[in-house]
Order: C-alpha cells, then sequence, then structure tokens
C-alpha cells in the first residue's frame, strides 16, 4: 500500500476515528447480531442477515485505516516553508470574477473537509494551487468551468 501522507491533526482524527470503531461501534453490531439471533431461525431472518453486513462493512472500515494508519507519515506543517504553497499550506486566495476571498488549508484526502475549508491537494483546486507565489494567478479548471485565484497569502 501506497504511504499516506496527513498532518498531526489528521493522524490523530483518524487514530481516534478507529478507536471508536473498535469499541463503540463493535459493541453496537454485537447488540444487533445478538437481538437479530434471539428472533429464532437464520436462514429467513432479514435483521439477522442485515446485521451480518452491518458487521462486514465495519470490520472492512477498521481494516482500511488501521492500514492507511501503519503506513502514514505524519508531516508536521510548522514546518512547512511559506515561499510557496506546499502540502499543509495555508492560502488565501481572491476569486478575480466574484471578487470572493477564500481560505485554503491543502491537505491529505483523508483529512479534507470543504465546509472548514480543508481542501485535498489531490482535487483539481489542490493540485492548481500547488507549487504557486503570493501574487500569482492561477487559473483552476473545476466541473463548472475555470476559476481564477489571485495568491493573496501563503502562511501556516
Amino acid at each position: 500500500m501506497a504511504e499516506v501522507v496527513l498532518t498531526r491533526g489528521g493522524f490523530e482524527k483518524l487514530r481516534q476515528e478507529l478507536q471508536t470503531l473498535k469499541s463503540t461501534k463493535r459493541l453496537e453490531v454485537a447488540k444487533l447480531l445478538e437481538r437479530a439471533r434471539a428472533h429464532g431461525d437464520l436462514r429467513e431472518n432479514a435483521e439477522y442477515d442485515a446485521a451480518k453486513e452491518a458487521k462486514a462493512q465495519l470490520e472492512s472500515k477498521i481494516e482500511r485505516l488501521e492500514e492507511r494508519l501503519a503506513t502514514a507519515k505524519v508531516v508536521d506543517v510548522c514546518d512547512t516553508p511559506t515561499d510557496k504553497i506546499y502540502f499543509g499550506a495555508k492560502v488565501k486566495a481572491k476569486n478575480k470574477k466574484t471578487g470572493d476571498i477564500i481560505t485554503f488549508h491543502l491537505v491529505s484526502d483523508d483529512e479534507s473537509d470543504i465546509g472548514s475549508g480543508k481542501i485535498s491537494t489531490g482535487s483539481p483546486i489542490g493540485k492548481s494551487l500547488l507549487g504557486h507565489k503570493t501574487g500569482e494567478c492561477v487559473e483552476i479548471r473545476v466541473p463548472a468551468g475555470i476559476i481564477t485565484y489571485e495568491i493573496l497569502k501563503v502562511f501556516r
């Protein structure tokens, strides 16, 4: 499996999610299975089949998270240079068409959360911003067309 690059916060978030899945969620699924078994004949028990499927999905998700955390490389964003846009950088940019100013935080796919301004370096916007400097204009092709951003500031 390929190395996963995460910020310290992203690593901790995934680690906490794994812990929750292994403890709380496993108990919930076990209770569902137990309750479904109590209904009798398992061959024609839709509730039991659904509980087994939920358990399989949970175990699959746990396995994926364990693999991602095992191969994770944690990047200290405090060391991220601010001369250009790199992984972990925060970018203040102005949409040249609308004048809107937005702040992006470039993170991994696992950490992205557009609602809080965290975008993946693998997204069209993230890929396009990487390597650019303050003062540059970047044209970004997105599904809705082309957006031009002027980079106002690169910071941590």
